[in-house]
Protein backbone atom coordinates (compact mmCIF):
# COMPACT_ATOMS: atom_id res chain seq x y z
CA UNK A 1 0.00 0.00 0.00
CA UNK A 2 1.52 3.41 -1.27
CA UNK A 3 0.17 6.55 0.38
CA UNK A 4 0.37 10.19 -2.19
CA UNK A 5 2.32 13.86 -1.02
CA UNK A 6 -1.44 14.77 -1.20
CA UNK A 7 -2.75 12.16 0.47
CA UNK A 8 -0.35 12.54 3.53
CA UNK A 9 -0.71 16.30 3.24
CA UNK A 10 -4.28 16.00 3.98
CA UNK A 11 -4.14 13.54 6.60
CA UNK A 12 -1.64 15.75 8.03
CA UNK A 13 -4.24 18.97 8.03
CA UNK A 14 -6.66 16.97 9.67
CA UNK A 15 -4.38 15.88 12.33
CA UNK A 16 -3.41 19.54 13.11
CA UNK A 17 -7.30 20.18 13.05
CA UNK A 18 -8.00 17.64 15.60
CA UNK A 19 -4.81 18.54 17.87
CA UNK A 20 -6.52 22.28 17.89
CA UNK A 21 -9.69 20.83 18.66
CA UNK A 22 -7.76 18.89 21.87
CA UNK A 23 -6.74 22.39 23.16
CA UNK A 24 -9.81 24.36 22.31
CA UNK A 25 -11.71 21.43 24.29
CA UNK A 26 -8.94 21.57 27.30
CA UNK A 27 -9.46 24.92 27.87
CA UNK A 28 -13.85 24.85 27.96
CA UNK A 29 -12.70 21.84 30.25
CA UNK A 30 -10.99 24.32 32.82
CA UNK A 31 -12.99 27.44 31.98
CA UNK A 32 -16.87 25.58 33.02
CA UNK A 33 -14.42 24.04 36.19
CA UNK A 34 -15.41 20.71 34.69
CA UNK A 35 -11.64 19.55 35.39
CA UNK A 36 -13.02 16.68 37.78
CA UNK A 37 -16.24 16.15 36.48
CA UNK A 38 -14.94 12.34 35.58
CA UNK A 39 -13.27 11.75 39.06
CA UNK A 40 -10.74 8.39 37.60
CA UNK A 41 -9.23 7.31 34.82
CA UNK A 42 -9.52 6.54 31.95
CA UNK A 43 -12.87 5.39 33.36
CA UNK A 44 -15.37 8.78 34.34
CA UNK A 45 -15.97 7.26 37.83
CA UNK A 46 -15.34 3.98 39.27
CA UNK A 47 -16.70 1.53 37.21
CA UNK A 48 -18.41 3.44 35.24
CA UNK A 49 -17.33 4.42 31.51
CA UNK A 50 -19.41 6.94 30.60
CA UNK A 51 -20.03 9.72 32.35
CA UNK A 52 -23.62 10.37 34.03
CA UNK A 53 -26.02 13.25 32.46
CA UNK A 54 -24.97 16.15 34.15
CA UNK A 55 -23.09 19.21 32.72
CA UNK A 56 -19.13 19.00 33.96
CA UNK A 57 -18.82 14.65 33.72
CA UNK A 58 -20.16 15.37 30.15
CA UNK A 59 -17.69 18.07 29.33
CA UNK A 60 -14.62 16.30 31.01
CA UNK A 61 -15.81 13.14 28.91
CA UNK A 62 -16.09 14.74 25.57
CA UNK A 63 -12.53 16.15 25.91
CA UNK A 64 -11.72 12.68 26.81
CA UNK A 65 -12.95 11.49 23.54
CA UNK A 66 -11.60 13.98 21.38
CA UNK A 67 -7.73 12.78 22.99
CA UNK A 68 -8.80 9.25 21.68
CA UNK A 69 -9.48 10.51 18.40
CA UNK A 70 -6.39 12.95 18.25
CA UNK A 71 -4.89 9.17 19.49
CA UNK A 72 -6.16 7.35 16.36
CA UNK A 73 -5.05 10.52 13.97
CA UNK A 74 -1.27 10.74 15.26
CA UNK A 75 -1.00 6.94 14.81
CA UNK A 76 -2.45 7.27 11.25
CA UNK A 77 -0.54 9.61 10.31
CA UNK A 78 3.05 8.22 11.86
CA UNK A 79 1.86 4.81 9.90
CA UNK A 80 1.03 6.50 6.61
CA UNK A 81 4.70 8.68 6.63
CA UNK A 82 6.33 5.03 6.77
CA UNK A 83 3.79 4.30 3.25
CA UNK A 84 3.98 7.71 1.77
CA UNK A 85 5.85 7.82 -1.70
CA UNK A 86 8.51 9.02 -1.65
CA UNK A 87 9.91 8.14 1.84
CA UNK A 88 10.76 10.88 3.69
CA UNK A 89 13.01 10.69 6.93
CA UNK A 90 11.77 14.21 8.64
CA UNK A 91 8.06 13.80 7.93
CA UNK A 92 8.39 10.66 9.87
CA UNK A 93 10.65 11.84 12.44
CA UNK A 94 8.16 14.70 12.93
CA UNK A 95 5.07 11.88 12.70
CA UNK A 96 7.33 10.26 15.33
CA UNK A 97 6.94 13.38 17.54
CA UNK A 98 3.53 14.12 17.64
CA UNK A 99 2.96 10.26 18.58
CA UNK A 100 5.09 11.08 21.83
CA UNK A 101 3.64 14.10 22.33
CA UNK A 102 -0.12 12.84 22.42
CA UNK A 103 0.86 10.31 24.81
CA UNK A 104 2.86 12.53 27.16
CA UNK A 105 -1.14 14.50 26.88
CA UNK A 106 -2.81 11.30 27.63
CA UNK A 107 -0.51 10.84 31.03
CA UNK A 108 -0.39 13.97 32.22
CA UNK A 109 -4.29 13.91 31.14
CA UNK A 110 -4.11 11.23 34.01
CA UNK A 111 -2.33 13.13 36.50
CA UNK A 112 -4.04 16.07 36.22
CA UNK A 113 -7.21 14.00 37.48
CA UNK A 114 -4.95 12.15 40.49
CA UNK A 115 -3.16 15.48 41.75
CA UNK A 116 -7.08 17.04 42.19
CA UNK A 117 -5.84 19.91 38.92
CA UNK A 118 -2.56 20.77 40.88
CA UNK A 119 -1.94 23.97 38.79
CA UNK A 120 1.76 23.24 37.49
CA UNK A 121 0.59 19.62 36.31
CA UNK A 122 -2.39 21.62 34.04
CA UNK A 123 0.02 24.17 32.99
CA UNK A 124 2.77 21.22 31.54
CA UNK A 125 -0.30 19.59 29.96
CA UNK A 126 -1.75 22.69 28.19
CA UNK A 127 1.96 23.55 27.10
CA UNK A 128 2.35 19.75 25.68
CA UNK A 129 -0.42 20.92 23.79
CA UNK A 130 1.14 24.07 22.11
CA UNK A 131 4.12 22.02 21.22
CA UNK A 132 1.62 19.45 19.89
CA UNK A 133 0.37 22.33 17.27
CA UNK A 134 3.80 23.38 16.70
CA UNK A 135 4.75 20.44 15.60
CA UNK A 136 1.96 19.85 13.55
CA UNK A 137 1.91 23.09 11.69
CA UNK A 138 5.58 22.31 10.53
CA UNK A 139 4.40 18.97 9.63
CA UNK A 140 1.95 20.62 7.30
CA UNK A 141 4.21 23.07 6.20
CA UNK A 142 6.84 20.28 5.31
CA UNK A 143 4.52 18.19 3.58
CA UNK A 144 3.20 20.52 1.38
CA UNK A 145 7.34 21.13 -0.35
CA UNK A 146 10.16 18.89 -1.35
CA UNK A 147 12.75 17.49 1.22
CA UNK A 148 15.05 19.75 0.87
CA UNK A 149 15.68 22.77 3.96
CA UNK A 150 15.25 25.55 1.18
CA UNK A 151 16.96 28.62 0.40
CA UNK A 152 17.19 31.24 3.34
CA UNK A 153 15.42 34.35 1.27
CA UNK A 154 16.91 36.84 4.72
CA UNK A 155 19.31 37.78 6.51
CA UNK A 156 21.26 35.34 9.22
CA UNK A 157 20.26 38.52 11.65
CA UNK A 158 16.64 38.08 10.72
CA UNK A 159 16.95 34.41 11.07
CA UNK A 160 18.11 34.48 14.24
CA UNK A 161 16.43 36.94 15.59
CA UNK A 162 13.10 35.13 14.68
CA UNK A 163 14.51 32.32 16.16
CA UNK A 164 14.69 34.44 19.87
CA UNK A 165 11.34 35.55 19.17
CA UNK A 166 9.71 32.26 19.25
CA UNK A 167 11.47 31.61 22.59
CA UNK A 168 10.25 34.72 24.06
CA UNK A 169 6.42 33.80 22.57
CA UNK A 170 6.54 30.39 23.83
CA UNK A 171 7.76 32.43 27.19
CA UNK A 172 4.60 34.60 27.13
CA UNK A 173 2.21 31.76 26.51
CA UNK A 174 3.64 29.79 29.68
CA UNK A 175 3.53 33.02 31.54
CA UNK A 176 -0.25 33.41 30.42
CA UNK A 177 -1.34 29.73 31.40
CA UNK A 178 0.74 30.44 35.23
CA UNK A 179 -1.72 33.72 35.19
CA UNK A 180 -4.89 31.61 34.20
CA UNK A 181 -3.39 29.30 36.87
CA UNK A 182 -3.45 32.20 39.36
CA UNK A 183 -6.79 33.47 38.65
CA UNK A 184 -10.82 32.00 38.98
CA UNK A 185 -10.26 29.66 36.28
CA UNK A 186 -8.35 27.02 37.76
CA UNK A 187 -10.39 24.30 36.55
CA UNK A 188 -12.76 23.00 39.60
CA UNK A 189 -13.58 23.79 43.10
CA UNK A 190 -10.53 23.46 45.48
CA UNK A 191 -7.87 23.25 42.72
CA UNK A 192 -4.71 24.52 44.02
CA UNK A 193 -3.59 28.10 42.06
CA UNK A 194 -0.22 29.14 41.23
CA UNK A 195 0.93 30.49 44.63
CA UNK A 196 1.79 34.28 43.16
CA UNK A 197 -1.10 36.66 42.87
CA UNK A 198 -3.20 37.21 40.34
CA UNK A 199 -1.95 41.02 39.46
CA UNK A 200 2.02 40.29 39.91
CA UNK A 201 1.38 37.02 37.65
CA UNK A 202 -0.63 38.94 34.91
CA UNK A 203 2.05 41.84 34.99
CA UNK A 204 4.35 39.55 33.95
CA UNK A 205 2.95 37.74 31.26
CA UNK A 206 2.00 41.65 30.10
CA UNK A 207 5.67 42.94 30.11
CA UNK A 208 6.49 39.05 28.43
CA UNK A 209 4.33 40.01 25.67
CA UNK A 210 5.37 43.47 25.27
CA UNK A 211 9.27 42.55 25.12
CA UNK A 212 8.08 39.75 22.55
CA UNK A 213 6.03 42.19 20.27
CA UNK A 214 8.72 44.99 20.21
CA UNK A 215 11.57 42.40 19.12
CA UNK A 216 8.98 41.34 16.47
CA UNK A 217 8.78 44.81 14.99
CA UNK A 218 12.63 44.93 15.00
CA UNK A 219 12.63 41.83 12.93
CA UNK A 220 10.11 43.64 10.45
CA UNK A 221 12.38 46.74 10.31
CA UNK A 222 14.89 44.67 9.72
CA UNK A 223 13.30 42.79 6.42
CA UNK A 224 12.26 45.96 5.12
CA UNK A 225 15.94 47.56 5.71
CA UNK A 226 17.42 44.25 4.23
CA UNK A 227 14.70 43.96 1.16
CA UNK A 228 13.55 40.47 2.11
CA UNK A 229 10.55 39.24 0.19
CA UNK A 230 7.39 41.19 -0.01
CA UNK A 231 5.24 37.63 0.77
CA UNK A 232 8.27 37.38 4.13
CA UNK A 233 7.37 40.91 5.03
CA UNK A 234 3.57 40.53 4.47
CA UNK A 235 3.56 37.03 6.81
CA UNK A 236 5.39 38.73 9.32
CA UNK A 237 2.63 41.70 9.71
CA UNK A 238 0.01 39.47 9.54
CA UNK A 239 1.68 37.85 13.17
CA UNK A 240 2.28 41.37 13.71
CA UNK A 241 -1.65 41.68 13.75
CA UNK A 242 -2.43 38.83 15.39
CA UNK A 243 -0.38 39.33 18.43
CA UNK A 244 -1.93 43.32 18.59
CA UNK A 245 -5.81 41.36 18.63
CA UNK A 246 -4.53 38.87 21.29
CA UNK A 247 -3.48 41.71 23.07
CA UNK A 248 -6.81 43.62 22.49
CA UNK A 249 -8.82 40.30 23.88
CA UNK A 250 -5.76 39.94 26.91
CA UNK A 251 -6.59 43.53 28.40
CA UNK A 252 -10.51 43.04 27.57
CA UNK A 253 -11.04 39.72 29.59
CA UNK A 254 -8.48 41.57 32.53
CA UNK A 255 -10.67 44.64 32.66
CA UNK A 256 -13.72 42.79 32.53
CA UNK A 257 -12.51 40.69 35.53
CA UNK A 258 -11.62 37.34 33.37
CA UNK A 259 -15.18 36.06 32.20
CA UNK A 260 -14.91 32.44 30.96
CA UNK A 261 -16.00 33.27 27.49
CA UNK A 262 -12.94 35.81 27.22
CA UNK A 263 -10.68 33.80 28.23
CA UNK A 264 -11.42 30.53 25.86
CA UNK A 265 -11.00 32.96 23.62
CA UNK A 266 -7.76 34.34 24.24
CA UNK A 267 -6.72 30.72 24.82
CA UNK A 268 -7.39 29.86 21.18
CA UNK A 269 -5.87 33.38 20.00
CA UNK A 270 -2.63 32.00 21.83
CA UNK A 271 -3.05 28.83 19.56
CA UNK A 272 -3.32 30.92 16.49
CA UNK A 273 -0.70 33.37 16.89
CA UNK A 274 2.14 30.01 18.03
CA UNK A 275 0.78 28.58 14.69
CA UNK A 276 1.20 32.05 12.51
CA UNK A 277 4.62 32.03 14.58
CA UNK A 278 6.15 28.81 12.84
CA UNK A 279 4.58 29.50 9.67
CA UNK A 280 6.63 33.41 9.55
CA UNK A 281 9.50 30.82 10.66
CA UNK A 282 9.49 28.53 8.29
CA UNK A 283 9.07 31.16 5.47
CA UNK A 284 12.15 33.00 5.89
CA UNK A 285 13.34 29.76 3.05
CA UNK A 286 12.26 29.52 -0.04
CA UNK A 287 11.63 26.15 -0.94
CA UNK A 288 9.81 27.36 -4.24
CA UNK A 289 12.27 26.12 -6.16
CA UNK A 290 12.85 22.47 -4.48
CA UNK A 291 12.29 19.54 -6.50
CA UNK A 292 8.79 18.35 -5.45
CA UNK A 293 8.42 14.74 -4.60
CA UNK A 294 5.62 13.27 -6.47
CA UNK A 295 6.21 9.59 -6.85
CA UNK A 296 6.81 6.93 -9.43
CA UNK A 297 5.65 9.36 -12.36
CA UNK A 298 8.18 9.73 -15.06
CA UNK A 299 10.05 13.22 -14.71
CA UNK A 300 8.40 13.95 -18.22
CA UNK A 301 5.11 12.60 -17.42
CA UNK A 302 2.63 15.50 -18.26
CA UNK A 303 0.24 14.24 -14.97
CA UNK A 304 3.86 15.06 -13.57
CA UNK A 305 4.04 18.39 -14.03
CA UNK A 306 0.79 19.25 -13.68
CA UNK A 307 0.61 18.02 -9.99
CA UNK A 308 4.04 19.61 -9.30
CA UNK A 309 2.60 22.79 -10.15
CA UNK A 310 -0.30 22.41 -7.73
CA UNK A 311 1.93 21.06 -5.21
CA UNK A 312 4.40 23.63 -5.26
CA UNK A 313 1.66 26.28 -4.91
CA UNK A 314 0.21 24.87 -1.91
CA UNK A 315 3.34 24.65 -0.19
CA UNK A 316 3.91 28.55 -0.72
CA UNK A 317 2.78 30.73 2.14
CA UNK A 318 -0.01 32.68 1.56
Amino acid sequence: MRISPRGFLLLSRITLATIVLNVATGAAVRLSDSGLGCPDWPTCARQRLTPPSTIHPRIEFANRMVVLILVLACGATYVTSFLRRPGRRDLRWLSGGLVLGVLGEAVFGAVVVYTKLNAYVVMTHFMIGIALVAASVLLCLRAAHGPGRGKLAVSRVALVMTRAYLVLLTLAVAAGTATTGAGPHAGGKGAKRVAIGLSDMSRAHAETVWVTAVLLLIILYVLWKTDAPVRIQQSGRILLGAMVVQGFVGYAQYVTHLPGLLVGIHVFGATAVFSIAVWFHHGLSDHRHEPVDIGALPPGNAGHAATSGALESVGEPA
